[in-house]
């Protein structure tokens, strides 16, 4: 009857959830803001041979899309600046957020009198 016991796999289960690190994404192991297991997931979604996709590939899509992402955002800001009616427009928009910023009384630190 050796093996049958479940006291073994219940200390067994124990020592394991004790062991266990935090999960990291592919996306903070690469650097990379993209989600890199959205991108895999919709590559196997639209791969015929099997939904079978390397890993490094939605690594590579992922760093790819995030670089021409930064690119286009760049010379969009750059553009927007160089145009005097977008500059103004923007530097109102995005500077105030339309949110008029409120800090309670009791948040406020106190200068004390020495």
């Amino acid at each position: 009857m050796a093996g049958k016991g479940g006291k073994g796999l219940v200390a067994a289960k124990t020592t394991a959830n004790k062991d266990k690190k935090k999960a990291v994404s592919r996306s903070s192991r690469a650097g990379l803001q993209f989600p890199v297991g959205r991108i895999h997931r919709q590559l196997k979604a639209r791969v015929a041979a099997n939904g079978r996709v390397g890993a490094t590939a939605a690594v590579y899509s992922a760093a790819i899309l995030e670089y021409l992402t930064a690119e286009v955002l760049e010379l969009a800001g750059n553009a927007s600046k160089d145009l005097k009616e977008l500059d103004t427009l923007i530097k109102g928009t995005i500077a105030g957020g339309g949110v008029i910023p409120h800090i309670h009384k009791s948040l406020i630190n106190k200068s004390s009198k020495d």
